[in-house]
C-alpha cells in the first residue's frame, strides 16, 4: 500500500452523515437500502458516500442469529413521556440506536399510547412481528410490564422495574444518588429538607426517595412519605405544584424538569435560590431551553452506559447466550452548580 493510502482517514458513517446534515441513523437505513428513507435521500447518501471514498462493511451474521432475523429492536416509549420534557428519553433513545447500529441492528421506535396501554395490547413492532427483541424505555403499568413480558419475552425493560425475578432491567443508581445528593445538601447545613415527587408514580422516583430518606435519618432529621410534594398524578401526567405552608431551607426534587418548574413558582412567590431556598434536581438531561439560573446541581446519569448494558443483555438473552439475568445498576455522579447555598 502507497503512503497516500495508508495516510487516508478511514471514511465513517458519522461523517457522511455531517456532510449531509441528516442522523447517522438514516446514512445506514440509506445505504444498507433499509426502509424509513425516501429515494431522493437514499440516492444523494449513497452519490456522497461513494464521492468521500467510503467502503461498506462486509458484516458476517452475529452469533446466535436466527435466519429470519428482522435486523431490528424495538425501542417501545410509553406516549405520555412526550407530553411533557423528552429530553431525557430522546437521549436514552439515541444512545440505544448508536449502540444498535454498532452491533448490526437497527432501532424502530413505537410509542406506546395510553389506550392501548390500559387495554392491554402488544406495540404494533410486535404483532407484526417488525423485531427480533423490545427494549420497553420508561414506567409502564404494573399490570402492562407484567403483560409484556409474559406474551414477549425477548425483552428488557430500560429506566424501571418490576417486581418479578423472571424479567430483566437495567437502572441507574436512584437509591444512592439521591442519597448522596442528600448528605451533600446536610454538609452544607441544612436540616429542613423536604422531596418533590410522587412517590408511587414509578420505580425511580421511590428509590430516589428512599435514598433521601435514608440520609436524612441517618443523620437524626425527621422524614416522612406523607410530607413528600407531588409533582404529579399517578399515571406520570405533571400537576401544579403546591409550596408548603412552612417552607424548608432546601427541596430534593426527583428530576431536573421538576426542579426546574420549583424554581419558576418559587421566583413567582419571591423566593430567591439559592439565597432564600436551596434546589437540586436529578437527571442532569435539561435541554437548552430549559437551563435553570442558577445552574442546578444534579445527578448525572450515563445513558451511553445505560443503553450499552441493555443492549447487550438483550442481543445475548435473544442468541441464547449467559448473560447477567435480572436488575442491572449503573452509577451516577453528582454535578454540584450554583443552586445550592452553604448555611453557616
Amino acid at each position: 500500500m502507497d503512503k497516500e493510502h495508508e495516510g487516508r482517514r478511514k471514511v465513517r458513517l458519522a461523517d457522511i452523515a455531517e456532510q449531509l446534515g441528516v442522523s447517522i441513523v438514516t446514512v445506514s437505513k440509506a445505504i444498507a437500502d433499509k426502509d424509513g428513507v425516501s429515494e431522493e435521500l437514499r440516492i444523494r447518501i449513497k452519490a456522497v458516500a461513494e464521492q468521500m471514498g467510503y467502503t461498506q462493511k462486509n458484516r458476517s451474521p452475529l452469533p446466535g442469529r436466527k435466519d429470519d432475523s428482522t435486523g431490528n429492536i424495538g425501542v417501545v416509549i410509553p406516549s405520555h413521556f412526550f407530553e411533557r420534557s423528552t429530553s431525557f428519553y430522546w437521549s436514552m433513545y439515541n444512545a440505544l440506536s448508536r449502540e444498535l447500529i454498532v452491533r448490526g441492528y437497527y432501532a424502530i421506535m413505537e410509542q406506546l399510547s395510553s389506550r392501548d396501554e390500559f387495554d392491554l395490547v402488544l406495540p404494533q413492532v410486535v404483532q407484526n412481528r417488525k423485531v427480533d427483541g423490545v427494549i420497553l424505555l420508561g414506567q409502564t403499568s404494573e399490570d402492562y410490564a407484567h403483560f409484556f413480558s409474559r406474551q414477549y419475552k425477548d425483552n428488557i425493560f430500560l429506566d424501571f422495574y418490576v417486581d418479578d425475578r423472571d424479567n430483566d432491567s437495567v437502572t441507574t443508581d436512584n437509591f444512592y444518588g439521591e442519597y448522596q445528593m442528600t448528605r451533600y445538601l446536610i454538609s452544607q447545613g441544612h436540616k429542613d429538607i423536604l422531596y418533590v415527587g410522587n412517590f408511587n408514580a414509578t420505580t425511580s422516583i421511590t428509590d430516589r426517595f428512599m435514598g433521601f430518606m435514608k440520609a436524612m435519618l441517618e443523620n437524626g432529621y425527621r422524614v416522612s412519605v406523607d410530607d413528600i410534594i407531588n409533582d404529579r398524578n399517578q399515571n406520570g401526567f405533571y400537576e401544579q405544584l403546591r409550596l408548603p405552608e412552612k417552607m424548608p431551607t432546601a427541596f430534593v426534587c426527583n428530576c431536573d424538569e421538576t426542579a426546574r418548574r420549583l424554581i419558576g413558582i418559587l421566583k413567582e412567590k419571591g423566593y430567591s435560590v439559592p439565597q432564600d431556598i436551596s434546589v437540586v434536581g436529578f437527571d442532569n438531561f435539561l435541554s437548552d431551553g430549559q437551563q435553570t439560573d442558577p445552574a442546578l446541581t444534579t445527578v448525572e446519569v450515563d445513558p451511553v452506559a445505560m443503553a450499552r448494558t441493555a443492549v447487550d443483555m438483550l442481543l445475548k438473552k435473544i442468541s441464547g447466550e449467559p448473560y447477567t439475568h435480572g436488575h442491572t445498576v449503573i452509577g451516577g455522579r453528582l454535578l454540584l452548580r450554583d443552586s445550592v447555598r452553604k448555611i453557616n
